[in-house]
């Protein structure tokens, strides 16, 4: 075995679960992906009928993974690290087995419900700005179990330890109860980010979590005959970040993570959040050592992409047809001057549906998708603007995901906000490597 060791090439895994997308990621000593692997899972229903992920089949694919991995020899798994989407809780019992299905963050949740939590902490207002966590409903975890704790007090009196997602999948391998910083500082409704430690109301009402650890520490841990170093897991958003953070060496910038969501995300402002902000779908992520990320969170990619399929249907055209479009630098300064509003709100957006109608206002696809475009654009910018600190500027915006390739996006920016320089994140799987990365000291191990 040893002398096999000697051919075989040293790699750190991530297991990196989105909503859509389940992927293992094979990274070397360069920190290039060597190999990688993606599978989607048909989703299951909880006991209300309401979808959600198959948590035992995305178990069994991770474990099988690993296990193959290892088995075929070809690579030499030092760590193991963890990055999934937020808002997703697993609740384990006494023996430590899971007692719940992984219940889906779109699930409606009443916000009347939690009126009594709201009002003995200051207001909805006042909470949702010291725990920099809008009221989203079941996007806040806390939330999550807090009503879980009410409508199903039999459940609720079996479970022993509550875990983010991303360390449940680690608790798999090391069987260890933890929690990272990224995924209670991620709109969880459970951190005070005046104080920088768990909210109050929690030990108020009974619930222990476990205290958050470093990114960077891992356990080392047998799996499979074999030692592995197994880190804790983190956030997907507050991961992607991490891989910038170390390019720049700390030189200020605002990373736009595109996808669904349309993150802006600065981890050098120094103020607290405001009203204001929290208001217009601002709040704060956290970073593996603690650092608040002041974001702006909007769903504007959904938006784009359920015009995407309206678009197509209405002007008969394939659904990339955007991706064919060349970019029209007058239409777009015809767009900014016109300033019309047809797709999106003026203030928060709440419908994230298509509506045909609006498509009745446009003679050609182009400029239909022009403005779309550009109504997202304008958004994204006030979302710049208010997650900047007073007295502070930066000028460069990094933009990973599927936006960074569009042009009429990119262009509509640099309009709109000036003094600013769009540089195109060329880190690919930002959230995977960013996990990576937190591990890199176990190469040497």
């Amino acid at each position: 075995m040893k002398n096999q060791y000697k051919t075989m090439i040293n790699v750190i895994a991530v297991i990196d679960i989105g909503k859509t997308n389940k992927k293992i990621f094979l990274f070397d000593e360069g920190f290039n992906v060597v190999s990688q692997n993606s599978i989607q899972f048909k989703e299951i229903t909880d006991e209300d009928g309401f979808p959600c992920d198959d948590i035992n089949s995305i178990e069994n694919w991770i474990k099988n993974q690993i296990e193959e991995i290892q088995t075929i020899g070809k690579f030499r798994i030092k760590a193991i690290n963890f990055s999934t989407h937020g808002a997703s809780l697993v609740y384990l019992n006494k023996e430590g087995e899971r007692i719940m299905p992984l219940y889906n963050y779109l699930k409606p949740l009443d916000l009347k419900e939690f009126d009594g939590l709201y009002n003995s902490n200051e207001g909805v207002d006042e909470f949702s700005r010291k725990t920099a966590s809008p009221a989203y409903g079941m996007l806040n975890t806390g939330l999550q179990m807090l009503s879980i704790k009410k409508s199903k007090p039999k459940l609720w009196k079996q479970v022993a330890s509550i875990l983010h997602y991303p360390q449940y999948l680690s608790y798999l391998f090391s069987n260890k109860i933890t929690a990272d910083f990224t995924s209670v500082g991620a709109h969880t409704a459970t951190w005070d980010f005046d104080t920088m430690q768990y909210h109050k109301w929690l030990s108020e009402e009974n619930i222990n979590l476990p205290e958050p650890c470093k990114g960077n520490e891992a356990t080392i841990v047998d799996v499979n005959g074999e030692e592995i170093a197994i880190g804790t897991g983190l956030h997907d958003s507050s991961s992607s970040i991490i891989p910038i953070l170390e390019q720049e060496k700390n030189k200020d910038f605002v990373l736009l993570s595109t996808g669904t969501w349309i993150i802006a995300m600065n981890p050098f402002s120094k103020e607290t959040l405001t009203q204001h902000q929290l208001k217009h779908n601002c709040l704060c992520f956290m970073t593996p050592e603690k650092q608040q990320v002041k974001s702006s969170m909007q769903f504007l990619g959904r938006i784009h992409e359920v015009y995407l399929k309206s678009l197509s249907d209405y002007f008969n055209v394939s659904i990339d047809r955007h991706l064919d479009l060349e970019l029209n630098k007058t239409l777009c300064l015809e767009m900014i001057d016109q300033n019309a509003q047809v797709f999106l709100s003026e203030g928060i957006d709440t419908d994230f549906e298509a509506h045909n109608e609006y498509l009745q206002k446009f003679l050609s696809y182009e400029t239909a998708y022009y403005q779309l475009v550009y109504e997202i654009s304008k958004k994204v910018v006030a979302g710049l603007d208010l997650i900047s600190d007073e007295n502070a500027t930066f000028s460069n915006v990094f933009i990973s995901g599927g936006f960074n390739k569009n042009e009429m996006f990119i262009n509509f920016l640099t309009l709109l906000k000036e003094n600013i320089t769009i540089k195109i994140s060329d880190c690919k799987n930002e959230s995977a490597l960013g996990a990576a990365l937190l591990m890199k000291k176990y190469f040497k191990k």
